[in-house]
């Protein structure tokens, strides 16, 4: 890792009409008194025999005239919508175009295979005795008894059929392997090597790749995996805007990956709210931006106080409040 260390600071005001010496007069007389970054480094180019006078002359004029030609053109600029990624464009319905529910049900037979892998670990590793009474033998009798199932094990299922579609699901957050309730365990611990594993990678076991996952926490998929996607498992760090401001660029990089991220509380969305603002509900109105990604924002007051319960469900609703196209 490189540690870059930089002082930075602002030749002038806010605007064309501010004056930073209003405020700060002694730093700003000791700032004017500088020479311009670029004639510092233009000067010692020079100096050194490596930049001749008359050629960084030329180079200022030509950039000069670049922005002043710029600027004219400015005034008839008749600014168009921002121009789509291509991996998107067969995703996107036309402008005004409401878009169209389709069905996304599978059968019956492959919604029990799936369930029964969700919870399927290697015989290589050791699971929490908890986990074997209190997760695995409970889903593995609903689905055997044909019951009504939770809400982990319909995450499980619409994750599992996903995958075997050849989609990938990615799934980050605090904790997101086991839940914050321990209520989803998509990853097992070896309770003697750490090593993780994660099920729902392993439904073609056999046929044509096998997929582990690292001590770590986050799924490593064996590169001769072709049909079936893979699902990835990161456990983040507590830095919300970091976290989501990376799962927001994985999002716009497939349109085929479901990107997901978890706040494990209402407050943890609280802290990545700029990047939310910034670029998840505006991007595409700034730059064209297409992102599939879904952020699972727990809101219920369950006693935790107002932050820690709510993820400020109304903030969505009005960021949202857009037509259709």
């Amino acid at each position: 890792d490189v540690v870059i260390d930089v002082w930075t600071f602002r030749k002038r005001g806010h605007n064309e009409i501010d004056e930073p010496s209003f405020t700060q007069p002694a730093m700003y007389k000791a700032i004017n008194a500088r020479k311009s970054i670029p004639a510092v480094f233009e000067e010692k180019l020079v100096a050194s025999g490596r930049l001749d006078k008359g050629k960084a002359e030329a180079a200022r004029k030509e950039w000069t005239h670049s922005l002043a030609t710029a600027y004219s053109v400015s005034k008839t600029c008749n600014p168009t919508e921002p121009k789509k990624d291509p991996r998107w464009t067969t995703l996107l319905g036309a402008s005004g175009q409401h878009m169209v529910e389709r069905p996304t049900g599978v059968d019956l037979a492959t919604l029990e295979v799936v369930g029964v892998q969700s919870v399927t670990p290697s015989k290589t590793i050791k699971v929490h005795p908890r986990i074997e009474r209190f997760h695995i033998k409970p889903r593995m009798k609903k689905l055997q008894d044909g019951a009504a199932v939770d809400w982990a094990t319909a995450e499980a299922l619409a994750f599992g059929t996903l995958i075997r579609e050849g989609y990938n699901v990615r799934l980050c957050g605090q904790d997101v392997g086991r839940g914050t309730f321990s209520q989803r365990h998509a990853m097992f611990v070896c309770q003697e090597t750490e090593r993780a594993y994660i099920p729902l990678n392993h439904m073609n076991e056999g046929s044509s790749s096998s997929s582990s996952a690292s001590a770590g926490g986050k799924a490593e998929t064996s590169a001769h995996q072709r049909r079936y996607g893979k699902l990835e498992v990161v456990n983040s760090n507590l830095c919300e805007a970091a976290a989501v401001g990376f799962e927001y660029g994985v999002s716009l990089e497939d349109p085929y990956t479901l990107p997901i991220w978890e706040a494990q509380f209402g407050d943890f969305y609280n802290n990545s709210q700029t990047i939310v603002d910034g670029y998840i509900a505006s991007g595409e109105s700034k730059w064209g931006k297409q992102s599939g990604l879904v952020m699972l924002l727990p809101h219920g007051f369950d006693g935790g106080g107002p932050d820690h319960s709510s993820s400020r469900i109304e903030r969505h609703l009005q960021l949202s409040n857009d037509p259709v196209d």
